[in-house]
């Protein structure tokens, strides 16, 4: 069992960035595949961005490719999220998930391991 503890979120302005923090405590984030997802108010949440378990490699929704980057320090035992060019519809709790899945995850039913989220506010 994997326990995770988000952090980073804010009130930013529009075009800002911001970077999100997803660290793990018990065992190695290398071992899951960790993802990143978002609710806004009223809406269901959703993907974002994932990260595979061992090879790392990135995957993203198609929304946030190329503003959004996703990146793993093992040392830290932390997933970070790097948010550029922030826009208004980006206000949303964020959550980082994980699952020991070999395999790409976007849903939300794919990730067994949730945090508690951190709230990200985007004004115009």
């Amino acid at each position: 069992q994997v326990q995770l503890t988000e952090s980073g979120g804010g009130l930013v302005q529009a075009g800002d960035s911001l970077r999100l923090s997803c660290a793990a405590s018990t065992r190695s984030l290398s071992d899951y595949t960790v993802g990143w997802f978002r609710q806004a108010p009223g809406r269901e949440r959703e993907f974002v961005a994932g990260i595979m378990r061992n090879i790392g490699s990135p995957y993203y929704e198609d929304s946030v490719k190329g503003r959004f980057t996703i990146s793993r320090d093992n040392a830290q035992n932390t997933v970070y999220l790097y948010m550029k060019n922030l826009k208004p519809d980006g206000t949303a709790v964020y959550y980082c998930a994980a699952e020991t899945s070999l395999y790409k995850r976007e849903r939300v039913s794919g990730f067994h391991y949730w945090g508690q989220g951190t709230q990200v506010t985007v004004s115009s």
